[in-house]
């Protein structure tokens, strides 16, 4: 299969590919999926637990599982949006790691925001994805 992503790091921008993203996307044309931000919830409803690093790594389960529902995989996210609870340089590398796992070595791009609260008081991250679907 074609891969119907292209990504581009420029060397008149900061290498993102060392850390395991990409500045630049390009994605042929074809069908998209916007997949809801998930956060460290699970099917059971079991609560979230309290660790940041934790907390990614469910996110993380499920972001893969939405994927898995919709026939993709990682190499297709097109771009990954995360929110982190009261960022700061010490919670973004405790959650770096396991941010980047997620992806399995493909590298889409990525934005992240620090914010106030999510929707819930237990939840710390969530995570959006925009993917381009496989033919």
């Amino acid at each position: 299969m074609k891969n119907s992503i292209i990504r581009l790091n420029p060397s008149t921008l900061p290498n993102a590919g060392e850390i395991g993203y990409s500045q630049i996307s390009i994605v042929e044309p074809g069908r998209m999926a916007y997949i809801s931000g998930q956060v460290a919830w699970r099917p059971n409803g079991e609560p979230a637990p309290q660790s940041l690093a934790e907390q990614m790594g469910i996110v993380s389960v499920n972001a893969k599982a939405a994927l898995e529902a919709i026939g993709a995989t990682t190499y297709d996210i097109v771009i990954a949006r995360i929110y982190v609870v009261n960022l700061t340089p010490e919670r973004l590398e405790e959650i770096m790691p396991p941010f980047i796992a997620t992806f399995e070595g493909a590298q889409p791009c990525v934005t992240g925001f620090g914010v106030q609260a999510l929707a819930a008081s237990d939840l710390q991250v969530e995570m959006e994805l925009v993917v381009r679907l496989p033919d």
